[in-house]
């Protein structure tokens, strides 16, 4: 299924698309109003929430609408804290694309997700899994000329795995970045690593975090 996110922008009019993404808000309603006022400052013309968006299901309540009046678009995947039927939920109420196991082009930008972790109390997903739903989102966009992964976990093998002993990283990740080499890999997941950047293969892996990042495309 493709997704197709029709919307222009001053940067995309210039050949430049800028993504503002964030992770692990964790339903914190204050945190998402900031973060909204930060998109809107910095013109983003696409926001990429990148899982744990609520508390074990709870705590949905103006988590995207802060995003939503800004008039900005939205894409969500749902973390080891979120349910998919939440995600779902949140996407089909504020009509918004959830992203986990789904495509989205935007000019000749391919956005393809899959979210979850390896642990955790809700979307737990294999290695096999994570690599497989990647694998079938990637493939509506795989001749993109610029591609996007968003996922939840971290890759494997990565530098933003070493800040924390007790969630490893994703097998399946790690093999989709290999294989289907993402200009733009965005996860979240590990608090400390928040900010974290690394080179893995031809792909810049990001740690978004709550704090966000800027990216142009």
């Amino acid at each position: 299924m493709i997704l197709k996110l029709i919307f222009i922008k001053k940067g995309a009019l210039s050949g430049i698309m800028k993504i503002f993404a964030a992770s692990d808000l964790h339903g914190d309603q204050s945190l998402a109003e900031r973060l909204a006022e930060r998109a809107e400052k910095e013109q983003a013309d696409l926001v990429i929430l990148a899982g744990d968006i609520t508390h074990n299901d709870t705590s949905t309540k103006n988590i995207i609408g802060p995003f939503v009046k800004r008039q900005r678009k939205v894409m969500i995947i749902p973390g080891n804290h979120d349910s998919i039927t939440t995600v779902d939920f949140l996407a089909e109420m504020y009509g918004i694309k959830n992203m986990h196991g789904y495509s989205a082009t935007y000019g000749d930008i391919g956005f393809f997700g899959c979210g979850g972790a390896t642990v955790g109390p809700h979307t737990q997903m294999s290695d096999e899994e994570i690599f497989s739903t990647l694998k079938y989102s990637h493939e509506q966009v795989k001749d993109a000329k610029k591609k996007v992964m968003i996922t939840h976990v971290h890759p494997s093998g990565s530098k933003i795995e070493r800040f924390s002993q007790f969630f490893p990283g994703s097998e399946g990740v790690t093999r989709a970045i290999k294989e289907f080499k993402p200009d733009i890999v965005l996860c979240g997941h590990i608090h400390e690593a928040a900010g974290i950047e690394e080179i893995l293969g031809k792909s810049r892996v990001i740690n978004v975090g709550k704090v966000g990042k800027v990216i142009e495309l």
